[in-house]
């Protein structure tokens, strides 16, 4: 089974998932000697290995429940935003060096180093925009659910309103200003906790016979209240432990946890230094960079319609027109060739306008 223990320590993959063995995987790739098996400034291992390592982490962690060959062919884009400074014509700067103002060529030279510094976005990281829209990432994302596993589990289950509008396909993708809202009741951390008795109260249950009852039992049981008269009128809320770490909102992301509703305010960028999609690993690191150039290997060639089957259509073609009173043709007629001429030369003729 492909998805059967994905918080196994031995692999040590860090997931979406707010659990405890995931934040585990977490601490081990960012600081045990586990995390050398990403390290590859001095690594014995191929290009070709390093490459499919850092693929396997990336999508590990940002939608590992989607086919490789469907994320291939619908979420990967095409290029990256293009972040490399351009050259600018120094005819300012020579017109002020042969005037004699050496604290204004100094002062140009400055600024413009500091824009090349700023222009140089982590960029690596938009590769994954389009999961990043996915309805089931969005609601991880605004905290609504525990995993994105389980947020896919609340949009199939119709708990989910999509623009006011019940929705149940995990695989749309959202657009700028789209609203989603979740159900309050099926948000685990809003509902009030089960009551557990504890092990002690079990045994001395069990120890004493029906019928009688201590004075220190009576004394507890009027001392602790019900859980549900601690705080009559407000709405319960139990974060799970170890929860903190991933408790966050992404700056494209509009949450209000009044109405349990968020708005994809816009897509996710990148700016210096800065990258608004959440990742365990570095935005513009080796491993996020080599993974790029794995999928930039690895891509599917998408041809259009009019290459198929070589350059040259076939002559043997269907017709798939529909023209009102007149009866469908099952196959279009051979091209007529002029006596003494090939075909080639027809074309040549018509296109040079001979």
């Amino acid at each position: 089974m492909r998805d059967k223990n994905i918080f196994a320590i031995r692999r040590g993959l860090p997931r979406m998932s707010w659990t405890p063995q995931n934040l585990y995987n977490l601490w081990r790739r960012s600081c045990t000697p586990f995390k050398e098996e990403a390290v590859f400034t001095q690594s014995s291992k191929t290009l070709f290995q390093q490459r499919w390592i850092a693929k396997r982490l990336t999508r590990a962690y940002h939608g590992d429940f989607i086919n490789e060959k469907i994320f291939k062919r619908w979420y990967l884009p095409s290029t990256l935003p293009d972040v490399r400074p351009r050259k600018r014509d120094d005819d300012d700067v020579n017109l002020w060096k042969w005037v004699g103002q050496d604290s204004k060529v100094s002062k140009e030279v400055r600024n413009r180093e500091e824009d090349e510094k700023l222009a140089l976005a982590p960029v690596a990281s938009l590769m994954y925009e389009e999961v990043e829209r996915r309805i089931d990432v969005f609601i991880f994302r605004c905290c609504f659910a525990h995993s994105v596993y389980e947020a896919r589990r609340l949009v199939i289950h119709g708990r989910v309103l999509l623009n006011g509008k019940k929705h149940q396909n995990a695989n749309t993708r959202l657009a700028p200003g789209d609203m989603v809202s979740v159900d309050p009741k099926a948000i685990r951390f809003l509902q009030a906790p089960p009551p557990t008795p504890s092990k002690e109260e079990n045994s001395e249950e069990e120890s004493q016979p029906e019928g009688e009852a201590t004075k220190d039992t009576k004394v507890e049981s009027k001392s602790a209240p019900p859980p549900s008269l601690l705080h009559p009128g407000l709405t319960p809320f139990n974060l799970p432990p170890f929860a903190a770490p991933f408790i966050f909102i992404p700056a494209y992301i509009e949450v209000s946890f009044e109405t349990c509703s968020a708005i994809l305010v816009r897509r996710p960028t990148a700016r210096y230094n800065y990258s608004e999609i959440p990742s365990p690993y570095d935005a513009d690191g080796e491993i996020m960079r080599l993974s790029w150039e794995w999928y930039s290997r690895v891509r599917p060639r998408i041809r259009g319609s009019g290459e198929k089957r070589g350059r040259i259509c076939p002559d043997v073609r269907t017709e798939t027109r529909k023209i009102p009173g007149v009866e469908r043709p099952k196959k279009l007629p051979a091209p007529s060739v002029i006596e003494g001429r090939s075909l080639r030369a027809q074309i040549l003729r018509n296109s040079v306008g001979l």
